[in-house]
Parts: C-alpha cells; structure tokens; sequence
C-alpha cells in the first residue's frame, strides 16, 4: 500500500510540474496528501495503523487539499491536530448522491451546462462525477472548523478524471455513454 501511495504521489508530483511548466510558473510550494490510504501513526502514545476512509490527515500544521467538485472552490488546509477527530477531516465535499443515482438523474446537457456556466473545461470525467453528485463545499467546511484552518482556496477550471465510459454500477462488464 505505501508503494501505490508513493507511486501516486509522484505521479501528482509530475503532473504538477508539466502543468507548471505549461503556465510557464514556478510552484510556491506543494501540498499533496492521500485519501482512502493508512498510515502508521502515534495516537494516545501508542502507534496505530490509522485508515482514513473519506478523510484526510489533520494533525497539527500537517498541510491538506480539501476539493469540492468540478465547479465548487476547493480549500488548502492546515490542521489542527484535534485527537478526537483522530487527527482527520473530510477529504472532500462528499456525495450527496451515489454514481448510480448520478449517471440515472443528470443529464449531459445539464452537466455540460454547469460546466460552461462555471468556466470549467472537462478533459475526462463523467455524470458520476458531476457537481450536482456533491454536497455543498461550504458547508462542509463551516462543519469542521475546530479540525483545521483554511490557509488557501481556489477554483478549477481544467478537471481531468479517469475520462472513461460511464460504467453501470452493480452490472459487471456492462458500460455506458453519457446522454445515450
């Protein structure tokens, strides 16, 4: 697992760096951090294997990404350090509807649209992804202000996901074109 954690990081690391490159900028400084992974940790002076399921490290200082969806800003983060929390916060907005129900509710033209209206452009991403499938940023960021600190926010603009057919979840195998 701390080998596919490593492999993804620098993968980040070198998509950072071309998109630097490409706008012709240097990075002031890069904050990078898993999700869905587990680190060894200490916790109540003892060291425990920590999984963070939907949730980001938080520790004190520790520097985090906290994204809303394809049109919602997302957040740079430092935390807090509160044990409670098991030094977490959330990872994201989180859903607010399944992919399932994503792919079944959103049309293309109604996600395209709120694209367009947001100054988004796609690259690779589906209806299973769309900003109508997330919860309200703000929120969730309100929510958790004993866990961190907001240093930073930004918009997106270019969203770039896996770029593949919308799969139907559940049917093995079976997969879809957005609008078909």
């Amino acid at each position: 697992m701390n080998l596919a954690g490593d492999y993804a990081g620098a993968c980040h690391h070198i998509i950072h760096q071309k998109i630097a490159k490409q706008l012709g900028r240097r990075p002031v400084k890069m904050v990078e951090n898993h999700h869905n992974f587990a680190w060894k940790e200490m916790y109540e002076g003892k060291e425990v294997i920590v999984h963070r399921k939907g949730a980001t490290p938080a520790g004190k200082n520790v520097l985090g990404i906290i994204p809303g969806s394809m049109t919602a800003p997302g957040f740079i983060i430092k935390g807090k350090g509160e044990e409670a929390a098991v030094n977490s916060a959330s990872h994201g907005a989180g859903r607010k509807m399944s992919r399932t129900r994503a792919i079944q509710s959103v049309t293309d033209k109604e996600f395209r649209d709120e694209l367009r209206k947001h100054g988004v452009k796609l690259l690779g991403g589906g209806l299973d992804e769309s900003p109508f499938a997330y919860k309200d940023i703000e929120m969730v960021m309100q929510s958790q202000k004993a866990l961190v600190d907001v240093v930073g926010k930004f918009t997106p603009k270019i969203v770039k996901m896996d770029g593949a057919k919308h799969k139907i979840w559940g049917k093995k195998g079976k997969e879809e074109v957005a609008g078909e």
